[in-house]
């Protein structure tokens, strides 16, 4: 039986897991001019949510499934090109980890965060603490569908003063490709690690290597 209030737990914004900071390539993609309204938004969470929130998703459905943490880290390296990138999603698995490990203490996240002490992959971690919170592999992938078009529509709130209803309008406008999203990557989750797909964004792979340059910006990534 999936923990539904666990999954709400986990899935929520104010879960300490350090979101917050990363924009998910919104406040580049603001500073190019490519991200102006609510319409540029939409758009951009669309994308972002077909390619790289869909493999992310998978792999936290495989991580929430059972699959090899060690193999499923090694694919969520492989599957980000971009070093800022893969850095900062070892940061963001690192702080998760510590918020999992207070929420739902036990041995798969000890010993993930024993393999891994500079930090697993977030997407890996955060599907190694739904399996610990009791939460399934689509679940997972819906967490993951979400906060991927969830955290550059707050971002993009903060950075263009953006109408929240409107930003919040573009989430429900996007919640049916959201579950379509997490149910591919829970479908593939099911037939293993080599089977998880690999879409990719190149253009914020390249912001994002620009972004972690520069002297001065408000989000961490």
């Amino acid at each position: 039986m999936t923990m539904r209030s666990a999954l709400l737990v986990l899935a929520d914004g104010r879960f300490p897991a350090g979101g917050h900071a990363h924009s998910g390539g919104a406040e580049a993609a603001v500073k190019a001019g490519r991200l102006k309204d609510a319409a540029d938004l939409e758009s951009f969470c669309r994308g972002r949510l077909h390619t790289t929130g869909l493999t992310s998703a998978a792999l936290a459905a495989g991580a929430a499934h059972g699959l090899d943490p060690y193999e499923l880290d090694a694919a969520a390296d492989a599957r980000t090109p971009s070093a800022a990138l893969r850095a900062a999603s070892r940061r963001l698995g690192r702080q998760l980890m510590r918020a999992a490990r207070a929420a739902w203490p036990g041995p798969e996240l000890d010993a993930l965060a024993t393999a891994f002490p500079r930090g697993a992959h977030q997407p890996v971690v955060l599907g190694t603490a739904a399996r610990a919170a009791g939460i399934g592999p689509e679940e997972a992938a819906h967490c993951v569908a979400y906060e991927t078009v969830g955290g550059p529509a707050t971002a993009a709130v903060r950075l263009l003063s953006l109408d929240p209803y409107q930003a919040t309008a573009v989430l429900a406008r996007l919640a049916p490709e959201m579950d379509q999203v997490a149910e591919r990557a829970a479908a593939a989750a099911r037939q293993g690690v080599d089977a998880l797909p690999a879409a990719s964004a190149p253009l914020l792979d390249l912001t994002a290597e620009q972004h972690a340059a520069w002297p001065v910006r408000l989000f961490a990534s």
